[in-house]
């Protein structure tokens, strides 16, 4: 059965463009010109990917990526943001209300193909499966795409549970940025090395109890991240 992709944008020449693509592709598109029919298609349509325009009247890209963390039917849906802005602060405000990347105007309509499957290859669990992995009071099912920790179940974006099973299948080493780019998201994913350390952020927050003092995902200064055992 084919994937199904709801695009949010208001400019109608991008919407039939990445329509075409993807379908050529293989997906199922959606399309939603506003936020506010996007914000119904995506509770209505079930999609499997969402991407979004930053800029759309309505409901903007940022407060529909909010949304979507926030519902936890939505919670772990992948999410690619379109962004006419070049400035790293915009592409990071992205980043920290969940989205799993971003891709800036004017793109590639293959490029944006290729990201789609990069993401969904991700959520589908091509990293390797392995047993339950456990560290101290964090657990992670990479079959069942099922965290907890504390007994309580972890609501995580798919670039997060990436990383997170990356850190606990490996966890004797510490990782560069760009290690970690390269291991949880793989080489299609072009991101700049930043965007991990806004990821880590938002991980932190959610598995440790105080995120300024973390126990699990370390900085190890002048290299990167591990995880604490």
């Amino acid at each position: 059965m084919a994937q199904r992709i709801l695009i949010a944008d208001d400019d109608r020449q991008i919407t039939r463009l990445v329509q075409s693509y993807l379908e050529r592709a293989g997906f199922e598109v959606r399309v939603a010109h506003d936020g506010e029919q996007a914000l119904h298609m995506l509770r209505a349509e079930n999609p499997d990917m969402a991407v979004l325009d930053v800029m759309m009247p309505g409901r903007d890209g940022f407060e529909l990526a909010r949304l979507i963390r926030a519902d936890r039917r939505l919670a772990a849906l992948p999410i690619l943001m379109l962004t006419a802005r070049v400035e790293d602060i915009d592409k990071l405000q992205g980043l920290e209300l969940g989205a799993d990347d971003y891709l800036t105007k004017p793109f590639n309509p293959p490029e944006l193909v290729a990201r789609v499957r990069a993401i969904l290859r991700r959520v589908n669990g091509d990293l390797k499966p392995s047993a339950v992995l456990r560290i101290r009071d964090l657990s992670l099912d990479t079959e069942a795409h099922i965290a907890t920790v504390r007994d309580q179940l972890l609501d995580l974006t798919p670039a997060e549970f990436a990383l997170l099973q990356t850190f606990m299948q490996y966890s004797e080493r510490a990782f560069t940025r760009g290690e970690l780019i390269d291991i949880a998201f793989g080489e299609t994913y072009e991101g700049f090395e930043r965007t991990i350390d806004t990821h880590i952020k938002n991980l932190r927050r959610k598995i440790e109890i105080d995120s300024a003092d973390p126990q699990y995902i370390q900085t190890v200064f002048g290299v990167g991240y591990k995880m604490g055992r």
